[in-house]
């Protein structure tokens, strides 16, 4: 086995000890065996990790952009690439992170589209509705109701165990990104969706999650957005709608509401406050456009 290859699988193996997300693990693996491809001649093996020189970097960003792909997506491959290079700078493979001497693409500061109150409530309500003759519908308006009332990322929902419930003072414990844990409040609709579909969950010996599919194992991340994306097209017609839309409209929302920033960012559990920022930008932009609809002199 070539030796970037054997150093591929050693970074992914130390992503996965660190405890990072098996979503974050398969992209990033994408990502490295791609450059492992580009690297392969025909009928020939990659260069030594030693060789890859900033020209090669180079060449293979041209190659990326004649791709047509955009910032956001070459930004992401070149990061999996600067860490497979820190990790063999850390191991003695390489002399330098020759990674980090190309320039990073600059994306375009887009501002993540936001559902309005109404939009997640006619959404929420309408998993119900018997007309979709949907097999689980409790599970799934409470599946809902927790992302949008509880801002939770979409691992964060599919790994939640019973054991991380506190019914009576309706709180969730969940394990964000790195295996950090956080404590976060339930509203009072999503509290009694969840002892609604509690009340009727399938007692399986030896399962801990508390949302379950069909065969009585843990829903995955995908099935939660397959659900999603399956009510949000059927109720609100609009099937870009995915998990993390509930959770930039919590953060919005609150933020409408008056809730302060720091607040939000302990919510959400997002390691910086710059991330947390960017919901201001989408209040603001929200305001500027009631201005213009209402104010005599706009």
């Amino acid at each position: 086995m070539p030796d970037l290859a054997v150093q591929i699988g050693r970074y992914l193996a130390e992503l996965a000890r660190r405890g990072n997300s098996v979503h974050t693990i398969d992209a990033y693996g994408a990502d490295l065996r791609e450059f492992l491809h580009y690297l392969s001649p025909p009928e020939a093996e990659p260069p030594a990790p030693s060789a890859i020189d900033l020209l090669t970097m180079r060449e293979w960003l041209v190659s990326l952009y004649s791709q047509e792909l955009t910032a956001v997506t070459i930004r992401r491959k070149l990061a999996a690439i600067r860490g497979l290079f820190r990790h063999m700078l850390r191991e003695g493979v390489v002399p330098i992170n020759v990674a980090k001497l190309v320039r990073t693409p600059k994306a375009p500061k887009t501002l993540p589209e936001v559902m309005s109150p109404e939009q997640v409530n006619a959404l929420i309500d309408g998993v119900g509705e018997d007309k979709l003759e949907r097999p689980y519908p409790v599970r799934d308006r409470a599946i809902l109701e927790l992302l949008y009332g509880c801002g939770v990322r979409v691992s964060e929902l599919a790994g939640l165990n019973l054991q991380d419930l506190d019914r009576a003072e309706r709180w969730l414990r969940v394990r964000g990104k790195g295996k950090k844990e956080r404590q976060v409040p339930m509203p009072g609709k999503a509290a009694e969706a969840l002892e609604r579909y509690l009340g009727e969950r399938a007692v399986v010996r030896d399962e801990p999650a508390v949302f379950l599919n069909h065969r009585g194992g843990r829903l995955t991340d995908r099935g939660i957005r397959g659900i999603v994306k399956l009510y949000a097209t059927l109720v609100n017609g609009d099937p870009s709608i995915h998990p993390h839309s509930f959770r930039h409209a919590y953060a919005t929302h609150l933020l409408a509401d008056g809730a302060d920033l720091r607040s939000i960012q302990e919510l959400l559990g997002h390691a910086r406050l710059s991330t947390t920022q960017k919901y201001t930008q989408v209040a603001l932009t929200d305001l500027i456009a009631v201005y213009d609809k209402a104010h005599p002199k706009a």
